[in-house]
């Protein structure tokens, strides 16, 4: 009997007691009561109903999982017989590492679901059959939807497995392709743009050694020879001091392509006791528009100051009507005549130093009207190992200590007013020097400063290469090297230095063309020197610069051409590398330096000995 109740009534947690063994055990003690047959097949209808509620109980849970209806990712739930055998640990990883918070509750919750299910259905059996031939009945009844239902609810679980596997791992794929994608084009950026400063932008020091050495040689009896023939005139004209300041990128280590263009700053003497006074005062006699912006310095004017007693202007007369000019009786030094008198006197010395170089080199100069001579330099094959025709920029300048010097300003057209005669530019070269030696003492040894300012000059040349004009004149005019250069400094001297080593070149390249963007659109771009108080203590100024007015180096342009300028920056940097692969041309491509014969001739001597 008490075999009879725990048949009758099971507990929860427990299944359901064997029906063959329950018959032999109670075939003989409990004859058996039978009911008539209608009775029967109803309890066997409910018996049915209820197993059959059960199972499309479970799939109905799971199929909901599977439209998402429940949660917002997709798992496969527990397997057959209520979920006690859940993934395999070895396998677990390669899931789970792909799934999230917004996965896991929701997958959770079907399981529980399925369990929930599954545990009802044996419950509802058991409520079903109070007697022996009832509970036979039943269990041989609902074996089979229940044996169904395990079957679809495990192929359910395999598909939903598959499905979530899949999509899981195509997002990581994704992820990862994503990632994988965007370091590859960071890396292939990088690349082009190493490749392009290696082949055509960088110079060789063999190259670029011999090449200084020899405009240096070159210049020095140039420039001798002119003063000892400036000499012959007599005092009260201008006169040629003696030596010559480097200027400009190829003495500043950020030259690119050949070096086969340099600049030579030739300082003139005036005559005794007279002294150069510059000021940014241009005054009404001037004419509107003219100040701040003309050219990278800004315009000054240079008066003249003799000291009191030396019988100024009459003793000076002969000179100030050579090379002065006096608007509205203002006795102003003129850049134009100074100019003009300095390609002549040139021209004048210029044979007997070609007959002393005639072994070395051959030597030409070319003169333009309003344009500083540029001195021609084809070296010799037995003299110079390296065989590059240099041109050499010899611009006049008038001295007002403190390496500070005034130079001519180009002229802006054909026909120069006569106003503008009288405009001088400031040239700084020396601070700019001693700025960036500071630089290189303080940033890393692997600094890409420099390096940055190269491939940008590089970009800049070949955009100018699918521009039209007018544009394309403006667009050089507004990129200059010196409008480079500042911005350049500027950035430097913002941030820490330790951030411009080499490992960051495209970041910091990417820095530089987006603060040059802002300047270009705020129409903002401060001159390094005069009027900034914020430079380092290290790099000490003259008092003349920090005491000058502050200047706008892109006050002379309008507003249309410094946004189309903006937006073309922007596009070079964009298409940095389509641009190196359809406009780079292989004619700067540098070859193999040859062995230098002066090296080569003094190994054979130390091998001698």
């Amino acid at each position: 009997m008490a075999v009879k109740t725990s048949v009758a009534n099971p507990s929860p947690n427990f299944e359901v007691v064997d029906t063959g063994l329950t018959r032999r055990l109670t075939r003989r003690r409990f004859p058996r009561k039978r009911k008539p047959r209608s009775e029967r097949r109803r309890r066997q209808a409910g018996g049915r109903a209820a197993v059959g509620s059960g199972a499309a109980a479970a799939l109905g849970a799971a199929e909901g999982d599977d439209d998402g209806g429940g949660g917002a990712g997709r798992s496969p739930p527990a397997g057959p017989g209520g979920g006690r055998h859940g993934p395999s640990p070895r396998r677990a990883p390669a899931v789970s590492d792909s799934l999230d918070a917004r996965v896991l509750w929701p997958l959770a919750t079907c399981l529980c679901t399925a369990l929930l299910c599954l545990c009802q259905a044996p419950r509802g059996r058991a409520a079903a059959g109070e007697e022996e031939e009832e509970e036979e009945g039943a269990a041989e009844a609902g074996s089979v939807p229940l044996l169904k239902g395990s079957a679809l609810l495990l192929l359910l679980a395999v598909l939903l497995g598959s499905l979530l596997a899949r999509c899981c791992g195509s997002a990581g794929g994704a992820q990862r392709h994503g990632a994988g994608s965007g370091w590859g084009a960071a890396a292939a950026r990088r690349g082009a743009l190493e490749g392009f400063h290696a082949r055509q932008l960088r110079l060789s020091p063999h190259v670029l050694g011999h090449s200084k050495a020899h405009v240096g040689r070159v210049v020095a009896e140039l420039v001798r020879a002119a003063k000892a023939q400036g000499l012959q005139p007599g005092p009260l004209a201008l006169s040629l001091r003696g030596d010559f300041v480097r200027i400009g990128s190829a003495y500043e280590q950020h030259k690119v392509r050949s070096p086969d263009c340099f600049d030579v700053l030739v300082p003139l003497r005036l005559p005794p006791r007279l002294e150069p006074e510059p000021r940014r005062d241009l005054g009404p006699g001037l004419g509107p528009g003219l100040g701040p912006g003309l050219g990278p310095g800004a315009a000054f004017v240079c008066g003249l100051w003799a000291p009191a007693g030396s019988g100024w202007p009459r003793r000076y007369r002969p000179f100030t009507e050579a090379f002065c000019v006096e608007p509205q009786g203002r006795c102003l030094l003129s850049s134009a005549l100074v100019l003009r008198w300095f390609q002549g006197h040139l021209q004048r010395c210029l044979g007997a130093v070609r007959y002393r170089l005639q072994e070395r080199c051959r030597i030409s100069l070319s003169v333009c009207p309003g344009r500083p001579p540029t001195l021609h330099i084809l070296p010799c094959s037995d003299y110079v190992c390296c065989h590059i025709s240099m041109a050499v920029r010899l611009i006049p300048a008038i001295p007002l200590g403190d390496a500070l010097y005034l130079t001519a300003l180009p002229p802006e057209g054909p026909q120069a007013a006569p106003v503008q005669e009288a405009l001088w530019g400031l040239n700084a070269s020396r601070q700019e020097q001693r700025l960036l030696s500071w630089l290189k003492e303080q940033a890393p040894a692997s600094s890409c400063h420099l390096k940055c300012l190269q491939i940008l000059k590089g970009l800049r040349d070949l955009r100018r290469q699918s521009l039209e004009e007018p544009f394309c004149s403006q667009w050089g005019r507004v990129l200059s090297s010196y409008v480079l250069k500042t911005a350049l400094f500027s950035l430097l001297l913002q941030g820490p230095l330790e951030a411009w080593d080499e490992r960051f070149l495209v970041e910091r390249l990417e820095d530089l063309v987006m603060y040059l963007r802002d300047c270009l659109r705020k129409q903002v771009l401060m001159h390094l020197f005069l009027g900034n108080t914020s430079l380092p203590e290290a790099v000490a100024l003259p008092r003349f610069l920090k005491e000058a007015a502050p200047v706008n180096l892109l006050a002379a342009f309008d507003g249309p051409t410094l946004d189309m300028a903006a937006f073309q920056l922007l596009y070079t940097w964009s298409q940095a590398p389509h641009l190196i692969r359809v406009y780079s041309r292989p004619r700067y491509l540098r070859p193999m330096p040859a062995p230098c014969r002066h090296v080569t001739e003094a190994r054979q001597e130390l091998h001698g000995d």
